[in-house]
């Protein structure tokens, strides 16, 4: 006695897997606010934030999708930042400034300190 044959069935159509067209804003941090169309023929890339009103283009191919527009935008916005961090080496931030030293040299009392110093104890026997 053998065993039963089975059915055949046919190839199983694997799932595409399906990239997203919206994403998080870089500016505004609200998740699904980013919306990206692709005009393949003009050959443009359009990213609209519609929370802040965020906007940028860029130029496709016929192999580009929505998420190389946005991996775009983070590049360009990552590049402005750091053209901005370079113009601005000289900031000193909020710090306090320095009050400006009296003229008189080197004298302790300066520093705004009217105690009487070092005083030395009295002799004990």
């Amino acid at each position: 006695m053998g065993k039963r044959k089975k059915s055949s069935r046919g190839p199983q159509a694997k799932k595409k897997e399906v990239l997203p067209t919206t994403f998080t804003c870089l500016f505004c941090n609200h998740e699904n606010a980013v919306s990206v169309k692709l005009d393949k023929k003009a050959g443009v890339g359009q990213l609209d934030c519609r929370i802040c009103g965020q906007k940028f283009q860029c130029a496709v191919n016929y192999l580009s999708a929505a998420v190389d527009v946005y991996g775009e935008w983070v590049d360009a916005a990552d590049a402005v930042a750091k053209e901005d961090a370079a113009a601005n080496d000289g900031y000193t931030g909020t710090a306090r400034q320095r009050r400006p030293r009296l003229a008189g040299g080197d004298d302790e009392d300066a520093d705004g300190y009217d105690g009487d110093g070092i005083v030395g104890d009295d002799d004990e026997i």
